[in-house]
């Protein structure tokens, strides 16, 4: 299948570029800088040149495809509407170039808020609707295209998608051990956290682009909760820190923007995609890439 793939250098992108070609798929990233572009080629990516902003560019990517994920976000954490508004912009314009073609369109999504008080599944309904909401209501605005002949999944991925190298939340929790001398957790610590290793979740990316029907809510979750104590505690082993309760309060003051997330409660199952797409975790837990010491590099 020839693939166009945004975020194809990322995180979650460039394992899921690993995936699709080792399954034997053609893949066509989104590039947006010579770096990012550099990488791509020397795996054997066609490179489309263009970012977020540039939706002619992405027009033309999802026309010459015969499937489309869609992974980039702009995680502007400063200045989340803009993040939002070219989140839904870019939802739309992929699905409206491949309105009536029954192409595949995988695109990430997330778990957090999804339920109150149990772990999340595949049942539940993204409550987050419109351009103002988060991630501007993209799920639910993909799936507004099923109706218009395109097979539009969502990919919800954990809160942590870990791994050596990653630079998403752990990495930023780690850095505030780092910062302020201790390892803190917010609370008691009983707030869960789904996890899954980057590797799995790409797997479950491109599974769902090969078979996953039209409306599919896959979780990409290979751990349902890992309690954030826990978390901490891994941290202040590796660190050799303390290990404290941080008043919910003093949150953000503490970690930085990550506090407000770090004291949520973002569990999720993933039973019904294991099922569906007859996908088994292999990668290590979060716990286990802690205490490997994948976030604990410091690079000069």
């Amino acid at each position: 299948m020839r693939v166009f793939v945004t975020g194809a250098s990322g995180w979650i992108g460039s394992a899921t570029v690993d995936d699709l070609l080792e399954a034997g798929h053609e893949v066509t990233g989104l590039a947006r800088s010579d770096a990012s572009a550099a990488r791509l080629e020397a795996k054997g990516v066609t490179v489309l040149r263009g970012d977020l902003d540039d939706l002619d560019s992405i027009r033309k990517g999802a026309d010459a495809a015969e499937g489309v994920i869609h992974l980039a976000n702009k995680h502007d954490w400063t200045n989340p509407a803009a993040s939002d508004a070219a989140e839904r912009a870019s939802i739309e314009a992929i699905g409206e170039v491949l309105a009536g073609s029954d192409r595949p369109f995988v695109f990430a999504s997330g778990v957090a808020g999804l339920a109150q008080g149990r772990a999340a599944t595949e049942d539940d309904a993204n409550p987050f609707i419109g351009p103002q909401s988060p991630r501007g209501g993209g799920e639910n605005r993909a799936f507004d295209f099923v109706d218009q002949g395109v097979r539009a999944v969502a990919a919800r991925f954990a809160p942590t998608v870990h791994g050596a190298g990653d630079h998403g939340f752990i990495a930023l929790i780690v850095a505030a051990a780092r910062k302020t001398g201790v390892s803190g957790y917010v609370g008691d610590g009983t707030n869960n956290w789904a996890a899954v290793h980057r590797s799995d979740a790409a797997r479950v990316v491109r599974l769902g682009l090969e078979s996953a029907p039209a409306g599919t809510r896959m979780h990409a979750t290979a751990e349902t909760a890992v309690p954030t104590r826990s978390i901490a505690e891994a941290i202040g082993a590796g660190l050799d820190l303390p290990v404290v309760s941080v008043d919910p309060a003093d949150a953000i003051e503490h970690f930085g923007f990550i506090g407000r997330f770090f004291g949520m409660e973002m569990p999720a199952s993933s039973d019904r995609t294991r099922e569906l797409l007859g996908w088994t975790p292999t990668g290590p837990t979060l716990l286990d890439d802690i205490k490997a010491g994948a976030y604990f590099k410091v690079v000069e």
